[in-house]
């Protein structure tokens, strides 16, 4: 039985990740550990918890104490997700950027040097190569050219992971994926921002004039293809993870607008994001000829079920949106 030490596994992507690890490795345990702080919600592996391969513990990847004792427990991969991730949040404030993605990566590789662990999987972001032009698209030899407070804390992470592989032979695997989309996403993100505004009869602010493009990946797809890293990926090498699914932000604002049957009078063009990057586009052959992965959810089938899927837990969203969430479920965890 392996077992797997996955951080910011109550966030959003991690916890997609736990979901469907338990559902489909019977060979993997998981250790979920996440600090819970506003996007780490217990919420998002209700029905999960009681699981007989997973133990979830409340910590921080800065307390070094806390992340050696459980890799002593016996960990064979480490799969990071934890992470400051919002850019809006990074602009008004670094500094927990800066702890979270920089030092906190530090003490997880540290860590993972301490206890050999097989695979220390760093989850990136295509952000981390800056703006596009209209044409072309991110390899993995793209240039590293972060725009934003965010991306550069994530850029240093993913150097000094790198280094730890170089000079220590740490088995380190990094994926940069494109924007992610799907359930249980914390609604400050474009997607969930405008699906429970507009449930909530208020209008959606786009950026600018919302030509800004994003390449979009399902974050089941995501996860699938982080579990094809730790299984296939080769030590030293950078993944980009993506759907070829480029849309404009006014695209998918129009999509949302109308499959919640909302004309665009609820639509409110605002002031843009300072550094606002115009496009990414992920080139992922690399990840589908060595790790066997192809997306396989499209986005009109994956954006529809997105969109169901807040119609029908308005209750997860509405705790999440006023903070209320973050009260109980530290209460329940503490009760535990």
């Amino acid at each position: 039985m392996k077992t797997w030490f996955v951080t910011g596994a109550a966030g959003f992507i991690g916890s997609n990740f736990v979901r469907q690890v338990l559902e489909e490795d019977p060979g993997v345990r998981v250790i979920a550990f996440d600090r819970l702080t506003y996007a780490g919600n217990l919420e998002n592996l209700e029905g999960y918890l009681d699981h007989e391969r997973l133990r979830f513990v409340r910590g921080d990847i800065c307390d070094a104490a806390a992340v050696d004792a459980e890799l002593a427990t016996g960990v064979d991969a480490v799969v990071h997700f934890a992470a400051e991730s919002h850019v809006d949040r990074s602009i008004l404030g670094c500094q927990e950027f800066i702890r979270t993605n920089v030092q906190g990566t530090q003490v997880l590789l540290d860590a993972a040097r301490g206890r050999n662990v097989r695979c220390f999987l760093q989850v990136s972001t295509d952000e981390v190569y800056g703006s596009l032009g209209p044409e072309g698209r991110f390899t993995e030899q793209t240039p590293l050219h972060p725009n934003s407070p965010y991306s550069a804390s994530k850029a240093a992470a993913d150097l000094l992971a790198s280094a730890y592989h170089h000079t220590y032979g740490v088995p380190v695997v990094i994926t940069r994926a494109s924007n992610n989309y799907g359930p249980y996403q914390f609604p400050e993100k474009l997607i969930p921002l405008f699906i429970t505004n507009l449930l909530e009869g208020r209008k959606v602010p786009v950026y600018g004039d919302g030509m800004n493009v994003r390449d979009w990946v399902h974050v089941s797809d995501h996860c699938r293809a982080i579990r094809a890293a730790l299984e296939r990926g080769r030590p030293g090498e950078v993944y980009n993870i993506g759907a070829e699914n480029e849309r404009t932000n006014l695209e998918i604002t129009r999509r949302i607008l109308s499959l919640l049957g909302r004309g665009e009078s609820m639509l409110e063009f605002v002031k843009d994001r300072p550094g606002h990057d115009r496009r990414y586009a992920i080139d992922a052959s690399k990840a589908r000829a060595e790790l066997d992965w192809r997306p396989r959810v499209r986005f009109e089938q994956g954006l529809a079920e997105t969109v169901e899927w807040y119609r029908r837990h308005e209750g997860w969203w509405r705790r999440v949106k006023v903070g209320e969430y973050m009260d109980y479920y530290r209460k329940q965890y503490a009760e535990r």
